[in-house]
């Protein structure tokens, strides 16, 4: 760990809550949470079940993760299992996506979530998300519906952009009064138009998720974002209410972490 990297903080210097993910320095969540605490705004807390493994925190955990919000100013962005898919034309298997949102849901409640960021996934990973598109996003709405009614507000659900057009969901976040999680690796990685997204969604974003791409990976540090994509960015973002949306920088290493600060040092107000 570079001592020098303590150093580094850009807490409290945007008009939005920056935050990075529970995975920073190779560690379990409490001790990524006390690492980031004085350095960032918001943490991104990546959760996961299935039955071979499982990083969801216990009640004294979660407890634990309250205090530290409050002693250090910060919030939370939940995102929900990776491992669901709630368009699925197996019941079977769109009600166990809905079972392992809602447990993650009831479990977090008690820190307050800023937001809980939600992929609807396809059948595949293509442009093409669903062979019968329709019945997809009406099995889209009922999940919707059904996580609706845990009380969970709707605004605080956020779907996340990712490999094909967005406006096969736009409907439904328009329809629910769901929030957009735009992920700009995502973009970029796909070759989805950025400036049309960014004029088109960026009302309804509560999330951005920032990573650059190197060797064809993304979530990787943002120095392969060029400077003016970046800028048209943070000009949206300082427009905007302080506080009112976070900017997680989804990375995973502490390296790709101290470069992305460097970067975002350029654009201080």
């Amino acid at each position: 760990m570079d001592p020098n990297f303590q150093k580094i903080s850009l807490k409290n210097r945007f008009p939005f809550r920056l935050g990075t993910t529970s995975y920073i320095i190779p560690a379990d969540i409490i001790p990524n949470v006390e690492y980031l605490a004085d350095k960032v705004d918001d943490i991104e807390l990546i959760l996961f079940e299935s039955d071979e493994i499982s990083n969801l925190p216990d009640h004294q955990t979660v407890e634990r993760l309250q205090n530290l919000a409050v002693e250090n100013d910060l919030t939370y962005t939940v995102h929900l299992p990776l491992d669901i898919n709630l368009g699925d034309p197996d019941e079977t298997e769109r009600r166990k996506s809905i079972s392992k949102c809602l447990r993650v849901i009831r479990l977090m409640e008690s820190v307050d979530p800023f937001a809980y960021i939600i992929h609807f996934h396809g059948e595949q990973r293509s442009k093409n998300p669903a062979a019968d598109l329709k019945r997809w996003q009406e099995n889209l709405k009922r999940s919707v519906n059904e996580l609706l009614k845990s009380n969970i507000a709707s605004h605080s659900l956020c779907v996340e952009t990712l490999d094909y057009p967005f406006e096969l969901v736009e409907p439904i976040v328009y329809d629910y009064d769901l929030s957009i999680c735009l992920d700009i690796g995502h973009l970029l990685l796909y070759g989805l138009p950025y400036r049309d997204y960014l004029d088109r969604y960026f009302e309804k974003t509560r999330v951005v998720h920032l990573h650059g791409i190197i060797n064809g990976k993304d979530h990787r540090n943002i120095s392969s974002i060029r400077k003016d994509q970046l800028s048209l960015l943070l000009s949206h973002l300082s427009c905007q209410r302080a506080g009112s949306r976070v900017v997680s920088l989804e990375i995973f290493n502490e390296n790709d972490f101290k470069v992305s600060l460097d970067i975002l040092k350029w654009f201080l107000p």
